[in-house]
C-alpha cells in the first residue's frame, strides 16, 4: 500500500467509469478520457497497488438467486469460557448466508447482515446456527423491509 497517493481528475474520471461499470474495457475507459489504453492501464495498476481500488467483482442479485429476506443482526458476545472473540468471529464467518460482519461499539459486539430464502429459512439459521454458538448471548434483529440505495464512497 503506497503513502501519500492522491488521486488527479484523470484518475477520478477512471474510477466514476469503472464504478459505474466494471467490466468496461480499459481501451473504452481511454477513449472516453481522451488517452491512451496503457495510461488507463497503469493508472489503474497504481491505484489497486496504493489499496485505493480493492478488488473488481461480478456483484450477484440476492433476489435474483432467490434470497428474498435480508437482515441485519446485533451480536452479544459472552468470554467468560475459554473462547476468544476471534474464535466466535470465526464461527460466524462459516455460516455462508452472512454476507457482512462488523466489529462495533455499543451494546452489541458484532453486527452480521444476512440474506435468506425467507423469514422461515431465516429463523431457521437464527436458532440452529447463530444462537447454537454458546458464546452468543443474545441477539437482535432488525428486518431489512427494502433496500433504500447502495452506492460506494464519494470519489
Amino acid at each position: 500500500m503506497v503513502q501519500d497517493f492522491h488521486l488527479d481528475s484523470l484518475d477520478k474520471k477512471i474510477l466514476e467509469f469503472l464504478t459505474a461499470d466494471a467490466r468496461m474495457p480499459f481501451l473504452e475507459v481511454a477513449r472516453k478520457c481522451k488517452v491512451s489504453g496503457a495510461a488507463i492501464h497503469q493508472r489503474v495498476q497504481k491505484m489497486t497497488e496504493a489499496g485505493v481500488i480493492k478488488n473488481t467483482q461480478v456483484m450477484l442479485s440476492t433476489k435474483g438467486l432467490g434470497y428474498l429476506t435480508c437482515a441485519f443482526i446485533g451480536i452479544q458476545i459472552n468470554l467468560t469460557t475459554t473462547r476468544t472473540h476471534e474464535q466466535v468471529f470465526e464461527k460466524i464467518r462459516q455460516i455462508p448466508e452472512i454476507t457482512e460482519c462488523h466489529h462495533i461499539t455499543g451494546k452489541y459486539s458484532l453486527l452480521i447482515k444476512i440474506y435468506t430464502r425467507n423469514n422461515e429459512h431465516l429463523k431457521q439459521v437464527l436458532v440452529e446456527k447463530i444462537q447454537s454458538i454458546p458464546e452468543i448471548t443474545f441477539t437482535e434483529t432488525f428486518l431489512s423491509l427494502e433496500e433504500g440505495f447502495s452506492r460506494q464512497v464519494k470519489i
